[in-house]
């Protein structure tokens, strides 16, 4: 069933929230800085008992908040950003229950079995997120890299996720083109992962308010989880509070 799963997003060594396609080698558009930092969020979410959320480091210079984190709440957050098959088994010995892998598995933009087994024999597969973030195209949703700004040939569709669904644990994929915006969810792209997804799901990017919960629940047959960032209060936003998304989850639990 749906569930609401936390985040913390680190850019430049501070907690933030940061408009997604925005991010790039100068900086990002950023909705809000934290004046905590990533081990008090960690350990908030260990209170409230808010499982498979993730930390997320967005470029260099995050090395010691994420590792705050992990040490604040072992084995209850996942890592991603700049995880591959030489530092994953790191990360996880630091206290990350699985480690998030996006732009390591493209080689030249293209995506690489080879990286993907590399890494697969460290973390194995009950430890492992792939990370599919993807940007809409013509044909339909691509999964982007390289801080989202690199858009790969790879389509977010059933043969590629059913294929590399064998592989890992979940998956976390971010609406890189609503990221950060609250303008919404990417209706479409929720309602095909909940059609096609073989592992579990984290769909991020556009939530503004608690009904995204319902909705993402609605339309995705209740197999979709949904993080909420740049809307919730403790992250500066007026859309949703902490409570009522912890309430929920207690609420929805299968």
């Amino acid at each position: 069933m749906t569930q609401f799963r936390p985040c913390i997003d680190l850019h430049q060594g501070q907690v933030k929230q940061i408009v997604g396609g925005s991010l790039n080698d100068e900086g990002a558009q950023t909705n809000y800085v934290s004046p905590y930092d990533a081990g008090y969020y960690a350990e908030l979410y260990h209170q409230y008992e808010l499982q498979g959320g993730h930390v997320i480091a967005l470029g260099p210079g995050n090395q010691e908040q994420a590792l705050k984190a992990l040490r604040a709440w072992p084995n209850g957050l996942q890592f991603g950003g700049g995880v591959n098959a030489d530092n994953a088994t790191d990360y996880l010995q630091a206290g990350a229950s699985h480690v998030i892998v996006t732009s390591y598995l493209f080689d030249n933009d293209e995506f690489s079995w080879d990286r993907l087994e590399k890494i697969k024999a460290e973390t194995g597969v009950d430890k492992l997120v792939l990370d599919l973030s993807c940007r809409r195209t013509a044909g339909g949703w691509n999964i982007a890299t390289n801080r989202w700004q690199t858009v790969t040939n790879t389509v977010i569709n059933a043969d590629t996720l059913a294929e590399l669904g064998k592989h890992c644990a979940e998956f976390l994929i971010h609406a890189a083109d609503v990221e950060g915006l609250q303008g919404g969810i990417d209706e479409d792209l929720v309602t095909l992962l909940g059609d096609i997804c073989p592992v579990p799901v984290t769909y991020a990017g556009g939530a503004r308010t608690l009904d995204d919960l319902e909705l993402v629940k609605s339309l995705s047959q209740g197999k979709v989880d949904l993080t909420i960032g740049s809307a919730l209060d403790i992250f500066g936003g007026q859309g949703v509070t902490l409570e009522a998304c912890v309430d929920w989850n207690q609420q929805h639990r299968t």
